[in-house]
């Protein structure tokens, strides 16, 4: 047994038993010891260290709603602005919800790694607040470590001054014959230097204050001899136990339920440390109005916790809901990366409506988190499978392109324009038909190929440009050509006339290409053309085909293949159209089988069946040219 224990129990008579009653240290398994139990616990843990009471004014934030950034910045503003003994439960609710939070996110990042092909023994993962709130705590647990070193010695040597104190006070009552106004003098000197003597071990505290409280009380119930001096105090301490006990009513009546329970403490502490005892009469009944207070403050304080019980309820509700939530989307079928980044958008605001949704009750918190977890991780898994495989599609897609460069770089210097050219265009649109390759490839594969194709299409440019030029050249030579032909005198011999003007034509055949917006001088040209074959009484088909190999030799210089298709396509669009007209009119004859040869309308449809095949003499003539420039 200590030497506390020693003191405490000292003296079994039955008037010290009574006298310890009105102290809070009674052991019973009620509501209302239990709450004073508290109340003392809290109280010592105080007297332990002066800076600790600080705790009770920092506020408790619901640190399950922070993410692991504001927790980070949390624990530096805490370890940064308050004492490092009043901060511990604050600390270690912080790093139990970072831990939770960061062990979630390592997993996470663990699947993902896996999932990417990675070996387990070869996962690494760093964090930046990872580092941040662990440097943070060690330096918390440093400063406190250091901290209770220095307290340590000193709670020593105050519990031995207290210890001394309490034998001094013993010893002032053992013997009553003497006159205990004389002693009065030296036990209010013995108060003092116990007000004065500092804090104490906590796990001492109760022992020590209720030795102090017993002999000090045994003292006034020995002061026979000087009653006034015994009965001022007395006076006094119940003047200031009855304050003590308004003010513990008056709380009851405050709406900050939590604020009333920590002034509760501070009274409890004054009543106890600050003042002494009363007249024996009174003793018990302001302890039991005191008590009867502080059981309205407790009833109060667990009508709030049942409030937030049911707060905690409709929490639970709303995590489990988010939790559905969650699971719902991982039941969906999601097959593009559009899609996916949704879900992962959508997935990310639902994880923080989860941590700011509140505290769940206390016994289902730790099964409600692992559903939480379970779920976002069923997701995870899903979303890491779906670019895994995507990834491989990627990798193929990667050989795709890999191979257009190559066949771009083989090519951009390709001289022949006429080939390359629709192979260029053709790599390039199948460029844009293959889906996404790797990240990291993606930009540098673009490059190389956007570099060989712009090669090439440079130098097409670079060509063109230098043919504009000639162009222009061919085109004023044109002109003047034109001009000349215009003022052109035949001399009415037909074969010396024709010998001239296909003379011209090879001229201009020459000249060359103009560019495509002069184009119209072609057809000034074949106006002209057209004159001078009329007053040479040339036959039509003969004039239509000279023409037609000028235009058809203007239509072979050109590297424009659509240009030539079209023509090809009027040309067989005219064949087509005769022949039908041609059939037409001899269905018509038909009509005619009982009239006579010499019949107007006969002799009419004739004349027209005629001037038909002759036309599509000459259009066939002109189709079976232009398809050997094929």
């Amino acid at each position: 047994m200590s030497e506390l224990d020693n003191l405490q129990n000292a003296d079994g008579t039955e008037e010290q038993k009574e006298t310890v009653q009105p102290t809070t240290e009674d052991n019973s398994n009620n509501d209302d010891d239990k709450v004073l139990n508290e109340i003392e616990d809290s109280n010592a843990e105080d007297a332990e260290d002066e800076g600790n009471k600080d705790r009770h004014n920092i506020e408790e934030k619901d640190y399950e709603s922070l993410n692991m950034e504001q927790l980070v910045i949390e624990l530096e503003r805490l370890v940064k602005n308050e004492k490092v003994q009043a901060i511990n439960k604050h600390v270690n609710a912080l790093k139990q919800e970072f831990d939770k939070q960061f062990n979630d996110l390592l997993e996470e990042k663990k699947e993902e790694f896996l999932s990417n092909g990675g070996v387990e023994m070869d996962f690494r993962y760093n964090s930046p607040l990872q580092r941040s709130f662990r440097d943070t705590y060690k330096d918390y647990k440093q400063r406190l470590t250091a901290h209770y070193k220095n307290l340590e010695k000193n709670l020593k040597q105050n519990l031995n001054n207290r210890l001394e104190i309490i034998e001094q006070i013993k010893a002032l009552t053992e013997d009553a014959e003497d006159l205990m106004s004389s002693k009065y003098k030296t036990f209010k000197d013995l108060q003092d230097q116990w007000r004065n003597a500092g804090p104490i071990p906590r796990d001492k505290y109760n022992n020590a204050w209720n030795s102090y409280h017993f002999n000090v009380e045994r003292f006034y119930d020995l002061l026979h001899l000087d009653r006034d001096l015994r009965d001022k105090d007395f006076e006094h301490n119940l003047e200031q136990k009855t304050k003590i006990i308004e003010q513990a009513e008056a709380l009851a009546k405050d709406d900050n339920i939590n604020r009333a329970f920590r002034e509760l403490q501070n009274l409890h502490k004054i009543w106890k440390e600050e003042l002494g005892p009363v007249a024996r009469e009174h003793r018990e009944p302001i302890w039991e109005r005191f008590k009867e207070a502080t059981k309205k403050i407790n009833e109060n304080r667990q009508e709030y916790f049942k409030s937030l019980d049911k707060l905690y309820e409709q929490n639970l509700v709303n995590k489990q809901a988010i939790i559905d939530k969650i699971a719902q989307i991982s039941s969906e079928n999601i097959n593009t990366h559009k899609g996916w980044q949704n879900k992962i958008k959508e997935v990310e605001a639902l994880r923080e409506e989860f941590f700011k949704a509140g505290k769940v009750p206390i016994k289902v918190n730790e099964a409600t988190w692992a559903k939480f977890k379970e779920a976002v991780r069923t997701f995870n898994r899903k979303k890491n499978q779906f670019y895994k495989d995507l990834k491989k599609e990627q990798y193929v897609n990667l050989e795709k392109k890999l191979e257009l460069v190559k066949i771009a770089e083989e090519n951009k210097d390709n001289e022949d324009f006429e080939v390359t050219t629709p192979l260029m265009k053709k790599i390039q649109a199948d460029w844009k038909k293959i889906g996404h390759v790797p990240r990291k490839d993606s930009d540098k594969i673009w490059k190389q190929f956007k570099t060989a194709c712009n090669h090439y299409f440079d130098r097409i440019k670079d060509q063109r440009n230098a043919a504009s030029a000639e162009e222009e050249q061919a085109f004023k030579e044109k002109e003047a050509l034109l001009a000349k032909v215009k003022e052109l005198k035949l001399t009415g011999d037909q074969k010396e006339d024709l010998t001239t003007i296909k003379k011209q034509i090879n001229n201009w055949k020459n000249i060359g290409r103009v560019p495509r917006n002069k184009k119209h001088i072609e057809g000034d040209f074949n106006n002209v053309l057209d004159g001078l074959f009329k007053n040479l009484d040339l036959n039509k088909s003969e004039a239509e085909m000279i023409k037609f190999e000028n235009k058809l030799q203007d239509l072979s210089s050109t590297d424009n293949q659509k240009v030539i298709d079209n023509e090809r396509f009027y040309i067989q669009k005219k064949v087509d159209e005769i022949k039908g007209e041609i059939n037409q009119l001899e269905n018509n004859l038909q009509f005619f089988t009982n009239v006579k040869s010499d019949n107007p309308l006969v002799k009419e449809v004739h004349k027209n069946i005629k001037k038909h095949k002759e036309e599509l003499d000459i259009w066939q003539t002109k189709l079976k040219k232009i398809k050997s420039l094929y």
